[in-house]
Protein backbone atom coordinates (compact mmCIF):
# COMPACT_ATOMS: atom_id res chain seq x y z
CA UNK A 1 0.00 0.00 0.00
CA UNK A 2 0.95 3.44 -0.90
CA UNK A 3 1.98 6.39 2.04
CA UNK A 4 -0.85 8.21 -0.07
CA UNK A 5 -3.47 5.57 -0.27
CA UNK A 6 -2.84 5.07 3.49
CA UNK A 7 -2.88 8.76 3.94
CA UNK A 8 -6.27 9.23 2.35
CA UNK A 9 -7.89 6.47 3.73
CA UNK A 10 -6.71 7.98 7.13
CA UNK A 11 -8.30 11.08 5.90
CA UNK A 12 -11.47 9.39 4.81
CA UNK A 13 -11.81 8.07 8.82
CA UNK A 14 -11.41 11.28 10.19
CA UNK A 15 -14.23 12.66 7.71
CA UNK A 16 -16.15 9.63 8.36
CA UNK A 17 -16.14 10.22 12.07
CA UNK A 18 -17.29 13.71 11.46
CA UNK A 19 -20.14 12.66 9.97
CA UNK A 20 -21.31 10.03 12.22
CA UNK A 21 -20.96 13.01 14.83
CA UNK A 22 -22.78 15.40 12.96
CA UNK A 23 -25.81 12.45 12.11
CA UNK A 24 -25.61 11.51 15.84
CA UNK A 25 -26.25 14.70 17.03
CA UNK A 26 -29.11 15.57 14.21
CA UNK A 27 -30.70 12.66 14.88
CA UNK A 28 -30.78 12.55 18.35
CA UNK A 29 -32.37 16.22 18.32
CA UNK A 30 -35.33 14.39 16.88
CA UNK A 31 -35.82 11.07 18.48
CA UNK A 32 -33.14 10.93 21.39
CA UNK A 33 -31.24 7.56 22.47
CA UNK A 34 -30.47 5.35 20.59
CA UNK A 35 -31.11 6.31 17.59
CA UNK A 36 -28.39 8.30 16.02
CA UNK A 37 -25.93 5.46 16.24
CA UNK A 38 -28.20 2.87 15.39
CA UNK A 39 -29.62 4.80 12.03
CA UNK A 40 -25.75 5.60 11.42
CA UNK A 41 -24.74 2.07 11.51
CA UNK A 42 -27.22 0.40 9.44
CA UNK A 43 -27.23 3.23 6.67
CA UNK A 44 -22.97 2.70 6.74
CA UNK A 45 -23.59 -1.27 6.89
CA UNK A 46 -25.93 -0.44 3.77
CA UNK A 47 -23.57 1.59 1.74
CA UNK A 48 -20.56 -0.58 2.47
CA UNK A 49 -22.53 -3.86 1.18
CA UNK A 50 -22.92 -1.84 -1.78
CA UNK A 51 -19.51 -0.79 -2.34
CA UNK A 52 -18.17 -4.36 -1.74
CA UNK A 53 -21.23 -5.63 -3.82
CA UNK A 54 -20.37 -3.68 -6.93
CA UNK A 55 -16.69 -5.03 -7.10
CA UNK A 56 -15.17 -1.68 -6.91
CA UNK A 57 -11.44 -1.43 -7.36
CA UNK A 58 -9.53 -2.77 -4.39
CA UNK A 59 -8.15 0.97 -3.84
CA UNK A 60 -11.76 2.87 -3.38
CA UNK A 61 -12.86 -0.09 -1.06
CA UNK A 62 -10.00 0.35 0.95
CA UNK A 63 -10.49 4.28 1.20
CA UNK A 64 -14.56 4.71 1.28
CA UNK A 65 -15.26 1.65 2.76
CA UNK A 66 -12.33 1.11 5.50
CA UNK A 67 -11.42 4.76 5.77
CA UNK A 68 -14.58 6.73 5.27
CA UNK A 69 -17.65 3.66 6.31
CA UNK A 70 -14.93 2.65 9.17
CA UNK A 71 -15.28 6.09 10.27
CA UNK A 72 -19.00 6.44 9.85
CA UNK A 73 -19.76 3.39 11.71
CA UNK A 74 -19.01 2.33 14.99
CA UNK A 75 -19.34 -0.46 17.55
CA UNK A 76 -17.88 1.02 20.18
CA UNK A 77 -20.96 3.88 20.46
CA UNK A 78 -23.34 1.49 19.87
CA UNK A 79 -21.97 -0.90 23.39
CA UNK A 80 -21.40 2.92 24.94
CA UNK A 81 -25.21 3.62 24.57
CA UNK A 82 -26.44 0.41 25.27
CA UNK A 83 -24.70 0.10 28.16
CA UNK A 84 -25.97 3.88 29.42
CA UNK A 85 -29.40 2.95 28.72
CA UNK A 86 -29.47 0.00 30.84
CA UNK A 87 -27.81 2.24 33.31
CA UNK A 88 -31.26 5.01 33.12
CA UNK A 89 -33.25 1.24 33.57
CA UNK A 90 -34.09 1.30 30.61
CA UNK A 91 -33.02 -2.65 30.04
CA UNK A 92 -35.76 -3.06 27.27
CA UNK A 93 -34.31 -0.36 25.22
CA UNK A 94 -30.90 -1.44 25.56
CA UNK A 95 -31.64 -4.70 24.17
CA UNK A 96 -33.79 -3.36 21.49
CA UNK A 97 -30.30 -0.96 21.08
CA UNK A 98 -27.83 -4.21 20.39
CA UNK A 99 -30.21 -6.63 19.02
CA UNK A 100 -31.80 -4.01 16.46
CA UNK A 101 -28.39 -2.59 15.29
CA UNK A 102 -26.98 -5.83 14.79
CA UNK A 103 -30.22 -7.87 13.03
CA UNK A 104 -31.01 -4.56 11.08
CA UNK A 105 -27.34 -3.79 10.42
CA UNK A 106 -26.72 -7.43 9.44
CA UNK A 107 -29.98 -7.11 6.59
CA UNK A 108 -28.76 -3.62 5.42
CA UNK A 109 -25.54 -4.77 4.54
CA UNK A 110 -27.46 -8.03 2.78
CA UNK A 111 -29.83 -5.41 0.82
CA UNK A 112 -26.24 -3.25 -0.36
CA UNK A 113 -24.23 -6.87 -1.39
CA UNK A 114 -27.40 -7.14 -3.86
CA UNK A 115 -27.85 -3.39 -4.87
CA UNK A 116 -24.26 -3.51 -5.55
CA UNK A 117 -23.90 -6.87 -7.52
CA UNK A 118 -27.02 -5.89 -9.43
CA UNK A 119 -25.44 -2.74 -10.63
CA UNK A 120 -22.04 -4.36 -11.19
CA UNK A 121 -24.12 -7.01 -13.42
CA UNK A 122 -26.18 -4.05 -14.88
CA UNK A 123 -22.83 -2.26 -16.01
CA UNK A 124 -20.70 -4.80 -17.64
Amino acid sequence: MSPLLLALGALAGGVGAALRYSADVAILRWWGPPWGVFIVNVVGSFALGILTGSAAPADLQFVIGGGLLGGFTTFSAVSVTTLLLAEERRGRMAIVNVVGTFVLALAAAAGGLALGGALAAASS
